[in-house]
Parts: structure tokens; C-alpha cells; sequence
């Protein structure tokens, strides 16, 4: 199976404009920029816009996946909880002749919109260009392997394949993430003693093999 594409909050932040919009939720991420094209001047997309490039998990039902309800005090009976404000594909509180309840198939459980999977926990790292003495900082995911660590990094150093990435004097294996490297998070340790966690940066060593190749 393909590996899922992971981003971090941040990368999904920078997705915030009804033009390009990006949400996350239960742990994954959407790009909902055509939805927003579909459905242009919608007043039912204005939460969802309010929402841009942030974690709308809080909207919805774990177990089942859907939108959260609840009992209306009033009518006792079940209806959709939106504080925001009732959204795109969201059912009317009651009868409407502007609403269609055949809809099959909603924004939120629609594959088609989804771009990958948000990270359950970022980390940065330092990496270090031995031969030129370059340092970048990469904010990364903890389910990347450095083989995905690497492609980021690209964009600082379009020859990065052309180094041995090592840490701690060995040699990493690529195709592992980098706790199986035995690169330890101890961001909870760190905060756990009020330390710096800047102070405490994991550094991968870039090793220089022969002629440069393109990237």
C-alpha cells in the first residue's frame, strides 16, 4: 500500500484563504479548495472558512465519524450540534423545501478531498552539512521515515542525496523513522524538567560520498 502523505500543523496553517483551504480533523487533512469553488457564495461555507488551515476535530464524533448531536431540550428531538453555526451538507434543525435528504455522500466522509494524514506528533530536527557547515532546523513527523525527512530538506540542499545522514556516529537507515533510528523524542522529558527543548535538538550529520548528483 501507498504510504500516507503526513503534515504538521503548521504546513496545514498556511492553507487559511477561502481560495486555498486546507482543515484537519480526526487525523486527517483536507483539501477542501474545490468545495469551496463548488459551492462559491454559499452562506453555509462561512464556518468552514472561519475554520481555515486549523483542527476542526471538535466538530465531530469520534466513534461514528459524523457530525456530533445532541437532544434538543425544546423538542427532545436529535439534532446536529454546530456553535459555529450549521455548515455545508449539515441537515436543518426541521422540515425545509431547500434541502435535499438524499445527499449521499458529505465533504466530510468524501476521500476525494483528503491529501494525507495530520501528524499525531511533530519534532525538529538539526541538519548539519559536515562539509559546508550549513545547519537547517526542519520541523518534521514523527511517522516520517528520513527518506521523507530528507525530500523536505531538499529545498535547502538539492544534492542531499548525495550525503550519508548519520546521527550519534551511525549510520541511519533511510527507510526508518527517526525513533527506529533510535533518535529519541525527549520533548516530554525536557518539559517535564523545564529544560530548553531548543537546547536539545537531535543533529543529523551530513557526510559527504563523492561526485554530487542533481537531487
Amino acid at each position: 500500500m501507498r504510504r500516507p502523505k503526513y503534515f504538521t500543523p503548521a504546513e496545514v496553517a498556511e492553507h487559511n484563504t477561502a481560495a486555498d483551504l486546507w482543515v484537519s480533523f480526526l487525523g486527517k487533512v483536507c483539501d477542501l479548495t474545490p468545495l469551496m469553488e463548488q459551492h462559491k457564495g454559499d452562506a453555509l461555507l462561512l464556518p468552514i472558512i472561519e475554520c481555515a488551515g486549523k483542527d476542526i476535530s471538535s466538530w465531530f464524533d469520534p466513534a461514528t465519524k459524523d457530525v456530533l448531536r445532541y437532544v434538543d431540550p425544546v423538542t427532545s428531538c436529535v439534532r446536529y450540534y454546530t456553535p459555529r453555526g450549521r455548515f455545508l451538507h449539515v441537515a436543518p434543525g426541521g422540515p425545509r423545501s431547500d434541502w435535499a435528504p438524499d445527499l449521499d455522500r458529505p465533504w466530510w466522509r468524501d476521500q476525494s478531498y483528503q491529501v494525507g494524514q495530520l501528524s499525531s506528533k511533530t519534532r525538529w530536527v538539526r541538519v548539519i552539512n559536515t562539509l559546508t557547515a550549513q545547519e537547517q532546523r526542519l520541523q518534521v513527523c514523527s511517522e516520517e521515515t528520513l527518506a521523507e525527512v530528507r525530500q523536505r530538506y531538499l529545498g535547502y540542499n538539492s544534492h542531499a542525496h548525495s550525503y550519508t545522514w548519520k546521527h550519534g556516529g551511525e549510520e541511519l537507515d533511510m527507510s526508518r523513522t527517526l525513533s527506529e533510528n533510535g533518535v529519541a523524542d525527549d520533548d516530554h522529558q525536557l518539559e517535564e524538567l523545564r529544560l530548553d527543548r531548543d537546547a536539545f535538538t537531535p543533529a543529523l550529520l551530513l557526510h559527504y560520498n563523492d561526485d554530487l548528483t542533481d537531487g
